[in-house]
């Protein structure tokens, strides 16, 4: 049987796992676009950037993000009820209290960040404050105490630097080669056909690698939205308030004006309306499904409320 604990192990290996495999992915494509430009700086460039890249996200991306949403911390004084929600389910959870954090929006979010359990941040938006329940806000904060729980959050930051890591270098590849360069490293490659063959290679890994990178990154955060709904019910007892939270922060039309394609992954529902349909529920076509960080809400609730806990 799965829980908050096993998952997190669970996660810890994925996480390493996932990391050897963006590294290796990296060094790949820094290593053909090296060949191709006939300079093996390149590749050296390209690793050393990522590993300074995901040293910066590991212990600053809380900071990032809660500075990209213009959150702000409260303490227990500012906002009593909003703690005591916190503390009764970590201490049901056995996390220890994450900061919590309030941005003034009127969109109804909220999201969790942080490199580990014992520095991790919740932020909630205004917005979900005024218009969920008790029993529905439960079950926000318990989704995200989830992610805590089972260190979704730190797998979410290292994706999504890697993944702007591979943007990275298919973009300065790109523009190297619309620049000419291309053609300057076909005339004076000695291996003519055998250089042209890594030119015509690179150029196409330029335009796939992002591709795959993204929908890797998608369907992570996809699958771990299920895992969090099912444990944030589990935590609660009481799968209906996540059910009904989620369908209340969907209908509302409002955009969450913070929210950037940078950090959309992190909220519990997509902030950006243009993914909801005008039913509230998302869209749900396979195109959407594929290049979407949430499962559509019609599928988070059904599986909600067939749980039975």
């Amino acid at each position: 049987m799965s829980t908050l604990y096993t998952q997190a192990d669970s996660n810890r290996r994925k996480t390493w796992v996932l990391m050897t495999l963006f590294f290796a992915f990296i060094m790949i494509i820094g290593y053909v676009f090296s060949q191709a430009m006939d300079n093996s700086a390149i590749l050296y460039i390209a690793v050393a950037f990522s590993v300074v890249s995901s040293f910066i996200s590991y212990w600053f991306s809380d900071k990032i993000v809660l500075a990209m949403s213009q959150a702000r911390e409260v303490k227990h004084e500012d906002n009593p009820q909003l703690y005591h929600i916190v503390e009764n389910l970590c201490i049901t959870a056995g996390l220890p209290v994450p900061k919590i954090y309030i941005i003034e929006d009127t969109a109804p979010n909220a999201f969790a960040t942080g490199r580990d359990p014992k520095h991790a941040v919740v932020a909630v938006t205004t917005g979900i404050l005024q218009k969920l329940e008790k029993a529905e806000l439960e079950g926000v904060i318990a989704h995200e105490l989830s992610h805590v729980g089972n260190r979704d959050i730190l797998i979410a930051t290292l994706v999504t630097v890697m993944v702007g890591m591979v943007v990275l270098l298919a973009d300065w590849f790109r523009h190297w080669t619309f620049w000419g360069g291309g053609r300057r490293r076909s005339n004076n490659s000695e291996g003519g056909q055998l250089g042209l063959i890594i030119m015509i290679v690179a150029i196409v890994l330029s335009i796939l690698a992002p591709i795959f990178a993204m929908l890797m990154q998608m369907a992570i955060s996809r699958k771990r939205e299920f895992k969090a709904d099912a444990d944030g019910a589990l935590l609660t007892r009481y799968p209906e308030g996540l059910a009904r939270a989620l369908e209340k922060i969907a209908y509302d039309r409002e955009p969450l004006e913070v929210a950037n394609r940078a950090t959309a992954h992190l909220y519990i529902v997509s902030p950006f309306k243009a993914d909801i349909a005008s039913d509230g529920t998302q869209r749900a076509s396979l195109w959407v499904k594929l290049f979407s960080t949430h499962p559509p809400i019609g599928e988070r609730v059904a599986a909600l409320r067939g749980m039975s806990v």
